[in-house]
Parts: C-alpha cells; sequence; structure tokens
C-alpha cells in the first residue's frame, strides 16, 4: 500500500470518527462505555496508519539517499588529481581507527596513525566520517535537534542578548527628549559531559561478518539522542543543559489549564495568542503523543476538530493550523505538569563541543569474553529568547 492510499485511509478513519462522537454523545457531552471502546480503536487504527506512514516516509528517503550516483561523469579534460584529505578525514585514519576498535595489538603504523587529535586519556577522536554518521543518526533519534538551532563551540559562548527595548514618546514644540535605552543581557553555553558504554562479546567483535561500524554508530546514536533530548525539554542546568520546561531559565508559562487532567479547546487556542505574533511564523507545538490523543477530540468555537491530519507526504499532522511535533520526553497529562510547548524553537541553542571521543577498554571485561568501547561527548543547551517559547501548564490540584 502506498504512503498516498494510507494517508486516505487515515483521514477516511478520522473522519469516521469526528461523526461517530457527534452523533455518539450522550446528554452530558461523553460517550457511553461501548462507544468510548469503539471510538479508541478508531483512535489506535489513526495512531496505526500514523506509524506506517512514518515508517514508508523513511524507507523512501532512505532508498532516494542510496540511489544517488556514487560518481559524477567526466565531461571535460582533468586539470589536477583530487586533493588528499589529512588528519581526522584521511583513509588512513579511518582504517586505522577501526582497525584498532576491532584488534587487541595494532601494528605501530595503527598506532602512529592514530595519535592525530588524541585527548589526554588516550581516548581517540572519532575519524570524520563516522563523526558524521553519529550526527546523522542523533538527529534521527533526536527530534529536537531538528527544531533547535546548533552551534559547534571550542570553548565557553557568550551570547548578547537584548533584555528590553527603548521606547519612542511624543514631545511638545521645544521639548526636551526623554531618554530611553536598551538594556543588555548575556547567556553562557558552556559543555556537559554526556558518555555511553557498549559491550561487544570477541567472538562477535573478531567476525568480519558483522558491521561493527553500522552497529556502534547506530546504539550510540540511539543513547546519546535519547539523554540529549531529556535534558533539552527537562534538564535542569545542573551537569546538564537547561531544558525548555525548566523553572529557571525555561520557557514562560503562557496558559494554565483549569483542569488537572484535562485541557479544553479554548485553552491551546488561548496558548497560541500568549505567543507573540513575530514568533508564530515559524512556530510549532511541541506534546507527547498521548497528549495528541486527549487533543483528537477537541472542537474550537467554530464547532470544527482542532488536530488535523496530513493529507500531503511529508507534511506533518496540524492544530489551529500549526504543525504538531510528538516527543516521548514531553510530560503526559497530570498535576502541575507542562503538557505542551509552542513556539519558535529556534530560540533554542544547543552548543557542540568539537570531538565526539571513544576508547576502546579491553582488560575490563575480559573475564566475560567482551570488549568495551566507551564514547562521550561534550554539550550544552539553553533558550537564549524565554519569550520564543509558551508553555501549557497543568492546574496543580
Amino acid at each position: 500500500m502506498t504512503i498516498l492510499e494510507l494517508r486516505e485511509k487515515r483521514n477516511k478513519t478520522w473522519e469516521t470518527a469526528k461523526a461517530f462522537l457527534d452523533t455518539h454523545r450522550n446528554e452530558k457531552g461523553t460517550l457511553s462505555a461501548e462507544d468510548d471502546a469503539t471510538y479508541t480503536k478508531m483512535e489506535r487504527d489513526i495512531e496505526d496508519y500514523g506509524k506506517e506512514i512514518a515508517r514508508l516516509e523513511r524507507q523512501a528517503a532512505l532508498d532516494a539517499e542510496l540511489s544517488k550516483p556514487v560518481g559524477e561523469p567526466i565531461v571535460n579534460t582533468p586539470t589536477g588529481t583530487k586533493p588528499e584529505k589529512s588528519g581526522r578525514a584521511s583513509d588512513e585514519y579511518r582504517k586505522n581507527f577501526w582497525n584498532a576498535m576491532r584488534f587487541k595489538s595494532p601494528d605501530r603504523s595503527v598506532i602512529d596513525a592514530l595519535q592525530v587529535d588524541t585527548d589526554t586519556e588516550g581516548g581517540y577522536l572519532v575519524p570524520d566520517e563516522f563523526e558524521h554518521t553519529l550526527i546523522d543518526g542523533l538527529t534521527e533519534n533526536n527530534i529536537f535537534r531538528t527544531l533547535a538551532k546548533t552551534v559547534h563551540t571550542s570553548g565557553e559562548r557568550k551570547i548578547p542578548v537584548v533584555a528590553s527595548h527603548g521606547t519612542a514618546s511624543w514631545l511638545d514644540e521645544e521639548g526636551a527628549y526623554t531618554e530611553s535605552d536598551d538594556s543588555f543581557g548575556q547567556i553562557t553555553l558552556g559543555a556537559y559531559k554526556l558518555g555511553t558504554m557498549i559491550k561487544v562479546s570477541e567472538e562477535l567483535l573478531h567476525d568480519s561478518v558483522f558491521d561493527l561500524q553500522s552497529y556502534i554508530s547506530g546504539e550510540f546514536a540511539r543513547r546519546m539522542g535519547n539523554a540529549e533530548e531529556d535534558a533539552f525539554l527537562n534538564g535542569n542546568g545542573t551537569g546538564k543543559p537547561t531544558g525548555i520546561l525548566n523553572a529557571t531559565g525555561g520557557a514562560q508559562t503562557g496558559v494554565t489549564s483549569a483542569a488537572a487532567v484535562a485541557i479544553t479547546g479554548d485553552e491551546l487556542i488561548s496558548l497560541y495568542h500568549s505567543l507573540a505574533v513575530p514568533y508564530r511564523k515559524n512556530a510549532v507545538w511541541l506534546m507527547n503523543d498521548s497528549t495528541v490523543q486527549a487533543i483528537r477530540k477537541l472542537k474550537d468555537k467554530n464547532d470544527q476538530y482542532l488536530w488535523q491530519p496530513s493529507l500531503v507526504t511529508g507534511a506533518p499532522d496540524t492544530i489551529l493550523g500549526v504543525p504538531v511535533k510528538i516527543s516521548r520526553y514531553m510530560p503526559e497529562i497530570g498535576a502541575g505538569k507542562k503538557t505542551i510547548a509552542f513556539g519558535d524553537f529556534s530560540y533554542y541553542w544547543i552548543a557542540d563541543r568539537e570531538g565526539i571521543t571513544f576508547l576502546r577498554l579491553d582488560e575490563l571485561f575480559r573475564t566475560t569474553g567482551q570488549i568495551g568501547f566507551r564514547g562521550s561527548k561534550r554539550v550544552d543547551g539553553k533558550l537564549i529568547l524565554p519569550e520564543a517559547v509558551k508553555v501549557l501548564q497543568q492546574k496543580a490540584s
């Protein structure tokens, strides 16, 4: 079944679900237990269609990437040779890096090659090609990185921020001008260490069929991507980045819900308008998947459902015409929780300190016949302008 056919089926199921809601609500505006079970099944079908659509879109993107030509035809006379890569980008470094990861005792040439850009504790900086693969993996496993702004730093990065703007005033003829200066602040992005360790059996490690590079890159990307996204949303700035939802340095509260475990359509509209107009142009909704499920039943004052499924390949679902992004690390609906964030997340800056490091651990797991691989990186993140993102916070109780 094609992506378009799946989208049409999902949209048809959604229209059926909406009609079912409209015709089966009782005088209290709720559903009976039997009708609720029927509607819940429709919701599960919508979610299943959505997951399959996303899976096929990822497959199509991968097919397109793998179908790209590996070379370009020569259309004129060559004028010179392609410059050789050096340092961590060189073929020799990449080959020797993976040789050292596989074998306990590399020969002298391997050790020499791996002394390029080593850290003081003996960790090997990742060769350029593998580092790029890992960053791509983080993007796939970390929805927040696709929304935020990423910068690369070699030390602390200090960002000047306009804290308040001056104003103009009306003057009488020959009247004195009133001073009104802008005030400035400063945000500092540092670096917090994020690390993980993978164990691989000696038999698997020395098996030439086993794709060590793909396994390590995928597993490290998954682990680091998950830890990063959690911190970018919920981090408290102590030993980790300051998250969007943190009380200090995080987003401003735009709306507090009237109920501890429910959200109304009017509250979503109020949250939308709590964000200043200039930030709405690139704004998105960010919430947990369970919150989306609750919002599917809500309507605006014109009796239109707020959530609208996308019919276009690659386009996201929308609420009030604005794209919806889902993160498992956004809190589920509960008393006092910040359940929805709405705004322009490009004002959240992620600072990647240059160099992802790896170290092979030969002796630590020797008795169990395993080899360890330790990877780490340094990263920070902060919301530069709190006014650029607003959150909906549930009533405390």
